[in-house]
């Protein structure tokens, strides 16, 4: 059995599943309620059934885990060999994720460090990379902490929703902010900011936000060595086309994922989203 620092992290840092095996890292998932059934996020619900729920109108919630189900993973991981365990969690303003695995940190079999990244989607997942690397070169909890807290404060997230109507359903916007970008017919471009989505600006068409997406992407990136992330939710050409264009306007682009977001972002966002997170290495 192998003694080490365990990271764990939930599902919507939407970490490719080879990512994650290789480095040992373990999503505790989210759930999304979809009319009277409740779906773990990840295994049990697609985002192409999301997508057609939410297109329908059909109800459709998310939920946190429960520090039960944090309390599990804990003693798991432990069994494994765990030394320690760091536990990177998407933004507490947006869900209650950090504080069930807060609850669960206090009968864990070894100490546990919950870390409230601020951040969502890949933005997490590179968060939860720098700390698993950093437990891999023989780092301590906090030294692994350390590196988490370093990526989070490098990285910044921007997004283009095709509605504000979505992230008003679920509570992550105010109602008027949405309803001014539906009076005006106009794109909304949003950005997460203290753990928060605020909006960004409002552009006309779609087109225009998407370009203005990618301008912000690479002002943001400049020169400096960066990871970068693509989002979307069925808006795969979208995606891959501003990625190859971020390919060759990032000069110290180190590595690009593009993916399909997961269902519980999804479920806030709705379809066509599209997304870009920037992370200095």
């Amino acid at each position: 059995m192998s003694r080490h620092v365990a990271i764990v992290t939930d599902s919507t840092a939407y970490l490719p599943a080879p990512t994650m095996e290789r480095h040992r890292i373990t999503a505790v998932p989210l759930t999304v309620v979809l009319g009277d059934r409740a779906l773990e996020e990840g295994t049990e619900i697609s985002t192409r059934s999301l997508a057609q729920a939410l297109q329908k109108r059909r109800p459709v919630t998310t939920s946190r885990p429960s520090p039960e189900v944090f309390a599990e993973t804990y003693r798991r991981v432990a069994e494994s060999g765990a030394t320690g365990i760091v536990s990177l969690h998407l933004s507490a303003e947006l869900s209650g994720t950090y504080d069930a695995a807060v609850v669960a940190s206090r009968q864990a079999p070894v100490p546990v460090r919950v870390v409230d990244t601020g951040m969502i989607a890949m933005a997490l997942g590179f968060c939860a990379l720098a700390a698993a690397e950093t437990a891999e070169a023989g780092g301590t909890v906090d030294e692994a902490v350390t590196a988490a807290e370093k990526r989070a404060a490098g990285t910044s997230a921007y997004f283009y929703v095709d509605t504000l109507d979505y992230l008003r359903r679920g509570g992550r916007i105010g109602a008027a902010q949405a309803l001014l970008g539906s009076a005006l017919a106009v794109k909304p471009l949003l950005q997460l900011a203290g753990g928060r989505i605020e909006p960004l600006e409002k552009v006309r068409t779609a087109s225009k936000a998407i370009a203005r997406l990618e301008e912000i992407a690479a002002d943001r990136a400049g020169g400096a060595e960066v990871d970068v992330a693509v989002h979307h939710l069925a808006a795969h050409e979208r995606a891959s086309a501003l990625a190859d264009r971020l390919r060759t306007r990032l000069p110290g682009l180190a590595e690009l994922h593009v993916s399909e977001v997961g269902a519980v972002i999804g479920a806030h966002t709705g379809p066509g989203l599209l997304g870009v997170v920037v992370s200095a290495r």
